[in-house]
């Protein structure tokens, strides 16, 4: 096989998956278009399968700026999701224990709640009791066993 044949069959090849990804868009394309009907539809897809090159090119000539435009709607729409999705996890956070530590530091700041109090709260909401008189005192005894 001589490279001329290498390219040519390089070329079929890379003409075969443009005219499958076209095909993918323009379905979907169709598909998304709410102004078509069922019988439009099911045209556009026969002509477009059995007139491969054709039925593309004459769909994006056609159809091609209303194509772009049905894109960007369904990309505006996508972002909008997103951003919803966001705020609502944003918003369940911050009831979490995160929201509930950045309450309690809040109202220490401004003098609502004393340090022990801010200290008993936290402990409460971390769900620690914080630790008991004998085994801090091991604790103690155990670091000074650790090696550094």
């Amino acid at each position: 096989m001589s490279l001329w044949d290498v390219l040519v069959s390089i070329f079929w090849f890379m003409l075969l998956v443009a005219w499958f990804w076209l095909l993918i868009s323009i379905i979907t394309d169709v598909f998304r278009d709410d102004d078509m009907s069922g019988g439009a539809k099911a045209a556009w897809c026969i002509f477009v399968i059995l007139l491969p090159w054709l039925g593309v090119l004459t769909y994006l000539i056609v159809r091609g700026r209303s194509m772009s435009e049905r894109a960007g709607r369904e990309a505006a729409r996508n972002e909008q999701a997103f951003r919803s999705y966001v705020r609502g996890v944003a918003a369940s956070e911050s009831t979490g224990v995160s929201g509930e530590l950045t309450k309690l530091a809040d109202l220490r700041e401004r003098g609502v709640l004393t340090p022990e109090e801010y200290d008993l709260a936290k402990q409460r909401v971390l769900g620690t009791a914080g630790p008991t008189p004998a085994a801090a005192s091991q604790n103690a005894a155990t670091a000074g066993n650790m090696p550094v």
